[in-house]
């Protein structure tokens, strides 16, 4: 379920030219983990989101640029993608579980995995519209780049805190 970012990854290879490389780029974590361990609710931990890739951008000296600002959002948006992997993981394991469990209750008319797994492959096509959507709006613009990006990270943050607070009980 990695990112497929091919509106990011036109926009990358269309910005060749700039003299950043990604090994310029002083990216970390920690901003965004520090927060998320911090935040008290689900408003909190969603504030989060963008500012590892704010502190990228500010470390890095040609962060303001167009280049520097998709690739700090691209890597804070694989961190997200990152625990939204795990927890999907998880919930699948648990699901299975559940389904097993519920086997022979005859009030049981469909698997928990399957709506999960169902939900996850419509999100990612939802994200991917929207963010090309977002694209769209400012295509032809050099901000249209980060935007896009800035939509992937957004959205990957948003889904990853929905997964991991829609199990019963937590």
């Amino acid at each position: 379920m990695k990112l497929s970012l091919a509106l990011l990854t036109t926009a990358l290879g269309l910005l060749a030219a700039v003299p950043t490389r990604a090994d310029d780029i002083r990216y970390s974590n920690a901003a965004t983990a520090a927060c998320l361990a911090d935040a008290g609710d689900a408003a909190a931990r969603r504030d989060c989101a963008g500012l590892s890739a704010k502190a990228c951008e500010d470390a890095t000296d040609d962060g303001a640029t167009t280049y520097g600002m998709i690739e700090c959002l691209r890597l804070e948006t694989g961190y997200w993608d990152d625990l939204l992997n795990k927890t999907y993981q998880d919930l699948l394991k648990r699901a299975g579980d559940m389904d097993q469990a519920n086997a022979d209750d005859p009030r049981t008319t469909m698997l928990v995995r399957d709506t999960l797994r169902d939900m996850q492959r419509d999100w990612i096509s939802f994200r991917d519209k929207t963010c090309t959507y977002e694209y769209s709006l400012w295509q032809g613009g050099t901000i249209s780049g980060p935007v896009s990006a800035s939509c992937f990270l957004r959205m990957t943050a948003d889904q990853y805190l929905y997964l991991a607070g829609s199990w019963p009980g937590e």
